[in-house]
């Protein structure tokens, strides 16, 4: 797209759209929102990006293949359940790494457990693959429009 506004707004958008897509993934193992959504908001930045400046251009941006990101994703996935079915003997099962009740009496540890890494699997595989069919499509472009057979009546 040759649009001097929408390049230009770009610059703008993109981040904008790309820190939405971090809040809604981190907030969403205790609220509503999650990898899905946020993988959807960093994939519309990709894309944003991808029709201002082109399909090379977003490639550099990304600096890793799609189809990487999305394998990336899948192992993370896969590594939160498996870490459930090491901890509680279940696949995908909820695990929270506490270390242990402090001097208080209160479990000390990080709020961040298989569930959020669940969620950056499902981010990264939905931009992988997202981004990854919105480039093979552009780089095949549009076929050219053929006439219509006219029968003879």
């Amino acid at each position: 797209m040759n649009s001097l506004i929408y390049t230009t707004a770009t610059r703008i958008i993109v981040p904008v759209t790309l820190v939405l897509a971090v809040i809604v993934l981190l907030r969403g193992h205790n609220d509503p929102g999650g990898g899905f959504i946020g993988g959807l908001l960093a994939a519309l930045a990709v894309a944003i990006l991808e029709k201002a400046r082109g399909v090379d251009a977003a490639r550099a941006w990304l600096r890793v293949e799609p189809l990487t990101i999305a394998g990336a994703g899948l192992v993370a996935a896969i590594a939160a359940g498996l870490w459930g079915a090491l901890e509680h003997g279940m696949f995908l099962t909820g695990v929270w790494p506490f270390y242990g009740p402090n001097a208080a009496g209160v479990n000390e540890g990080v709020p961040a457990g298989s569930i959020l890494l669940f969620d950056l699997g499902v981010f990264l595989v939905v931009v992988g693959g997202v981004s990854g069919i919105l480039f093979t499509l552009e780089e095949a472009g549009v076929p050219a429009e053929q006439p219509d057979d006219e029968e003879d009546s």
